[in-house]
């Protein structure tokens, strides 16, 4: 019984280190030379006219072309502007606008790891969803998001012409970066301000946001507290006044006698 039941432990030990080597070497997973390489071909083609070679940005002089420095734009800002179509960009004078990627997902992943080898920049999360606190991350959004992107996620109206925009389009992965990265007028929220566990918690709450349940009654579109307030007003003003000719067409109308003709 004793050998058996040596058998038996260091069969699970076996086990247990057979599942958990892939968690960790893909966690310690050391960038590959080879995809840099092919990002740092990608990059020549379609990036190094407004990044420069060196990805040390290059200066917008008389509306030409020009970007910033991506030396420390990390793979969270790499993977957040490639992912969502930003970049590669139109126009160096306009606010990148989401769209379809430009690259496939091996392209993008190769950009990714070749911009992240410039210099030091934020890493992209690591995420686990299902396993966050969805009130907790409720707390998190009303506190540092709501104020720009509305109660319900669908984006608004920042200053100088711009808007935040809707986030039901934002993977988790596209969430988190730009939380890290600060894209835009959004500030940056380091790990400092927001740890990884209040970051886990918010992306999940901004999934939910994406269909969250309606147990109070019709959604109205998401529109937030304020249109959605006054929807209810005007459904309440328009019953209310209803009802008023209602009650006024039920009562009965006194007859008016002729006056008799003075003498």
């Amino acid at each position: 019984m004793r050998v058996r039941g040596r058998l038996l432990a260091i069969a699970a030990v076996g086990i247990t280190t057979a599942v958990a080597t892939p968690f960790a070497a893909s966690a310690q997973q050391q960038p590959d030379q080879q995809v840099i390489d092919k990002g740092a071909r990608l990059y020549a083609t379609g990036c190094s006219s407004c990044h420069g070679s060196d990805g040390g940005g290059v200066e917008i002089k008389d509306g030409g072309a020009g970007g910033p420095s991506l030396q420390h734009a990390g793979a969270a800002g790499a993977y957040f502007y490639l992912s969502t179509g930003r970049m590669p960009a139109a126009s160096s004078t306009e606010e990148p606008k989401r769209k379809e990627p430009a690259y496939t997902p091996e392209e993008i992943d190769a950009l990714v790891q070749y911009v992240a080898s410039l210099g030091d920049g934020p890493e992209l999360p690591r995420l686990d969803p299902a396993n966050a606190d969805l009130a907790e991350g409720g707390e998190v959004y009303r506190a540092n998001c709501q104020a720009c992107h509305s109660a319900s996620g669908s984006g608004g109206a920042l200053s100088y012409g711009r808007a935040a925009p809707a986030l039901g389009s934002a993977t988790p992965e596209q969430i988190a970066a730009a939380v890290r990265v600060g894209p835009g007028q959004m500030p940056v929220f380091g790990p400092d301000t927001l740890s990884k566990k209040d970051l886990n918690n918010l992306v999940r709450y901004v999934r939910y946001l994406d269909n969250p349940e309606d147990p109070g009654g019709l959604p109205i579109g998401r529109t937030g507290p304020i249109p959605e307030g006054f929807v209810a007003w005007m459904v309440g003003m328009v019953a209310f006044i209803g009802l008023v000719l209602w009650i006024g067409t039920r009562a009965p109308i006194p007859s008016r006698k002729p006056k008799e003709e003075q003498p």
